[in-house]
């Protein structure tokens, strides 16, 4: 279980930062996946920066609880 969050919450922080990257400069373009969230879902059309950034917390979050596991 320990290695599952924190593989998982690495994916997101690190997906999480390469979104706001891509958000604030335009760099990264194929590997910004939460790009798909932030178009798709309406409400986070125009707040696409601090939906990448809830999604870097949430992994870190996760990578946080996988090291209290362990």
């Amino acid at each position: 279980m320990k290695k599952i969050l924190d593989g998982v919450g690495g994916l997101l922080v690190f997906l999480g930062g390469v979104g706001v990257l891509h958000e604030l400069t335009g760099w990264f373009d194929k590997m910004a996946p939460t790009r798909l969230l932030t178009e798709n879902v309406g409400f986070l059309d125009d707040q696409a920066v601090f939906a990448n950034l809830v999604i870097a917390v949430v992994g870190f979050a996760m990578c946080m609880i996988a090291d209290r596991l362990g």
